[in-house]
C-alpha cells in the first residue's frame, strides 16, 4: 500500500476555481477523511485524487508516482460510491469478480480473490444470490468487496452510507473500520457526517469553500480548533457561541447577564470577541438565572436542553443524571473557565 500527496491542488470549471490551491500529505495506511458543509469541494477532491475530474492545475501523487494526468484505471485505486452500482442480472461472486473479469484475470485466480474478499466481509452465504435479494448494508458490502478484488494501491469513499438508515449506518461503519483495520489499507473517505468523521479517521482534513481549513487527529480538532468554523463543526451537537466584549475581569456575555473569567490571552478591554463552550462542558443549575428552557430533547441517557437568553441567543446544555430541567423552567449554567474557548469576532480565529 503507499500514500497520497496533494501539491498545490486546483480546480477549475472555466472562470470558476472550486478547489483552492491544495496541499495535503495522506500517509501509507492511514483512514482519512474530507468532512465539510454541502458544496465545500470534498467529493471534487475525492474524484480528482481518483482521476475522475481533471486537476486544472498543481500534482497529485500516488507513493511515488505522478499520477496527475494519468487514467483512473492506472492509478492503482478503488472508489466506494454511494449508490451500490451492482449489476442486477450477476449474482454477488459475478458483480465482484467483474472487473477482474474484464482485464483478463484467469478464472481461479478471481475466484480465489473473491473468496478472500468474502472472508473478510462475512459474505460467503450470499455469493449465489443478485442484488435484488439483498439489504441496502449487504450491497454496500458487496461493493466494498468489488474494490478489494482488484488489489488497489488507495480506497476511496464517496458518502458510502448515505444511503442506508441510522441502524445500518451504525452498522457499516463499526464494518469499515474494522476492515482498514485488517487490510491496513490507505483509504480516503468523503462524508458530511462528522460523527462518521470522528469515529472512523486517523486524520480529519476539514474543507470549506474549497480550502483546508484545519487538518489534525480527530480529538485533536475537538480539543483544540484553530477556528469558529472547525470548532462549530467538529462536536454534535455543536458548540455555541455567544457574543462578549473583554472587560478588567474577563469577558462580559450580554447572553448570561454576567462577567465570566477565561483561561486565554484577551485582546485590549472593549474588544468584541465570540466566547464558544460545547453543550457537554455546560453546568444547568434550575430555578435560577433568566435562562428560558424552550425544549428538553430526552434521548435516555443523556438529554440536549435547548434555552434562549435574554439577547435572543441560544444555547444547547447537555445534562445527565436524574434531576434534568424541562421545557418552561428557569435556569442558569456554569462551566470552567478551562473548557471555553474565544475566537476574533471579526475573524473567527482562536484567541489562544
Amino acid at each position: 500500500m503507499t500514500g497520497v500527496t496533494l501539491n498545490n491542488a486546483i480546480k477549475r470549471y472555466g472562470d470558476v476555481q472550486v478547489i483552492h490551491g491544495v496541499d495535503l500529505q495522506v500517509e501509507d495506511g492511514e483512514f482519512c477523511v474530507f468532512v465539510g458543509p454541502s458544496g465545500c469541494g470534498k467529493s471534487t477532491l475525492l474524484r480528482m485524487i481518483a482521476g475522475l475530474e481533471e486537476t486544472s492545475d498543481g500534482q497529485i501523487h500516488i507513493g511515488s508516482r505522478d499520477v496527475t494526468k494519468m487514467d483512473p484505471s492506472e492509478r492503482g485505486v478503488a472508489m466506494v460510491f454511494q449508490t451500490y452500482a451492482l449489476y442486477p442480472h450477476m449474482t454477488v461472486e459475478e458483480n465482484m469478480g467483474f472487473g477482474l473479469k474484464m482485464n483478463g484475470v484467469p478464472k481461479a485466480e478471481i475466484q480465489q480473490k473473491v473468496k478472500g474478499a468474502s472472508d473478510i466481509l462475512k459474505l460467503d452465504e450470499y455469493l449465489e444470490r443478485k442484488p435484488k435479494a439483498l439489504s441496502g448494508g449487504q450491497r454496500q458490502r458487496v461493493a466494498i468487496g468489488r474494490a478489494i478484488v482488484r488489489g488497489p494501491e488507495v480506497f476511496l469513499f464517496d458518502e458510502p452510507l448515505s444511503n442506508l438508515d441510522a441502524e445500518l449506518r451504525v452498522e457499516m461503519r463499526v464494518e469499515i473500520a474494522r476492515l482498514h483495520k485488517d487490510i491496513g489499507a490507505t483509504m480516503v473517505y468523503v462524508t458530511h457526517d462528522q460523527v462518521e468523521a470522528m469515529t472512523l479517521a486517523d486524520k480529519i482534513v476539514v474543507l470549506r469553500a474549497g480550502r483546508i481549513e484545519q487538518v489534525g487527529a480527530p480529538l485533536e480538532l475537538y480539543r483544540n480548533p484553530d477556528n469558529k468554523f472547525v470548532a462549530g463543526f467538529i462536536g454534535s451537537p455543536a458548540m455555541n457561541f455567544l457574543d462578549g466584549v473583554v472587560s478588567d475581569g474577563g469577558v462580559d456575555v450580554p447572553a448570561l447577564g454576567r462577567s465570566v473569567a477565561l483561561d486565554a490571552d484577551l485582546p485590549a478591554v472593549g474588544t468584541k470577541i465570540t466566547l464558544g463552550v460545547r453543550p457537554e462542558h455546560i453546568e444547568v443549575h434550575i430555578n435560577k438565572g433568566d435562562l428560558n428552557a424552550d425544549l428538553s430533547e430526552a434521548l435516555g441517557g443523556v438529554s440536549y436542553l435547548h434555552l434562549v437568553a435574554r439577547t435572543g441567543e441560544r444555547i444547547i446544555a447537555e445534562e445527565r443524571g436524574d434531576e434534568r430541567a424541562v421545557a418552561g423552567d428557569t435556569v442558569d449554567i456554569s462551566f470552567e473557565p478551562r473548557r471555553a474557548m474565544v475566537f476574533a469576532h471579526d475573524s473567527g480565529l482562536r484567541i489562544r
